[in-house]
């Protein structure tokens, strides 16, 4: 079983859960987890593929008033 967490250039990254049989399958995942707005890796361990992701928050909301 692949790792839940990796940490890769000082982002963490997080497994989408899925097992992937081909490099191809994985880029595609990772790709749509991009159109999405993700930051994305795959990684190759014993002749298997895993997608890792991460969303860059680039907004903070904040609701109600200030205490």
């Amino acid at each position: 079983m692949p790792e839940l967490a990796r940490i890769e250039e000082g982002k963490k990254f997080m497994w989408d859960g899925k097992e992937y049989a081909t490099e191809e399958e994985a880029k595609e995942a990772a790709e749509g987890y991009g159109a999405d707005g993700f930051e994305t890796l795959h990684i190759s361990e014993d002749g298997k593929f895993y997608v890792y992701s991460r969303r860059v928050v680039t907004e903070v909301v904040v609701e109600g008033a200030p205490s």
